[in-house]
């Protein structure tokens, strides 16, 4: 099996989702346009797409001059049916790649751990069911404000912002980032440190976070990548 991974800035790599792909026996073909690789423009010779996250914003096509090219490739797979998970960016590349929105989340930045809701839609889905009551880190300043049309969105953290959706049959979206261990997340900290977008955000209490749920992470998450590679 082998699955295209898009990565869009050096901080954000596959991480421990990653990890979990290649144990489940999962050919990782990681591309990172950011240094001048270049992606292919179709998905022949790929089971599955993979589409990470990074700090543009999802049309921040200026900043990166790739975007258009991730867009089209979320758009060929959702239309063969091919497997395609996005995670943050991903999530929103893919959303508006669909049709679907995304804008300023109004409650401000989201920087921490937060908590999956539970729906019967979530406890349905063939792929992120077994993420229903687990944490994920989150760090993000945008959400998908609509779906494209046919998504569903599969759960909320507690804060009411869309964290999880099947934004068609065969692509998915999480808004938190499974993939960050404490070690990702500790190099974004010290990237926003003393930036306006973290004024009044306690970014060592949200690192204490990070670390304490590590298990429960680990534990949630681990077999819905594992799902995920089961639709490979």
């Amino acid at each position: 099996m082998s699955l295209l991974v898009v990565q869009h800035q050096t901080t954000c790599p596959p991480g421990r989702v990653g990890t979990w792909l290649r144990d489940a026996g999962v050919n990782l073909d990681v591309r990172r346009p950011y240094t001048g690789e270049a992606l292919p423009t179709d998905l022949s010779g790929h089971d599955g797409l993979l589409v990470l996250g990074g700090q543009m914003g999802c049309r921040d096509d200026e900043v990166a001059p790739w975007l258009p090219a991730v867009r089209d490739l979320i758009s060929t797979a959702a239309k063969g049916g091919t497997p395609t998970l996005g995670i943050c960016l991903g999530h929103q590349l893919a959303a508006v790649a669909l049709g679907g929105e995304v804008g300023r989340n109004p409650g401000g930045r989201t920087v921490g751990v937060l908590t999956v809701g539970e729906t019967p839609q979530l406890a349905d889905d063939a792929v992120l069911a077994g993420a229903t009551g687990a944490p994920v880190p989150q760090w993000n300043d945008d959400i998908v404000t609509r779906l494209p049309e046919g998504g569903v969105a599969l759960a909320d953290n507690e804060r009411g912002d869309l964290l999880l959706a099947r934004l068609a049959p065969t692509v998915w979206g999480v808004q938190g980032h499974p993939e960050a261990d404490l070690v990702i997340v500790t190099a974004w900290a010290v990237s926003d440190s003393g930036t306006p977008g973290v004024e009044g955000i306690d970014l060592p209490a949200a690192l204490a976070a990070v670390r304490d749920a590590q298990p429960a992470i680990e534990a949630a998450w681990r077999p819905v990548t594992e799902a995920f590679a089961a639709r490979l």
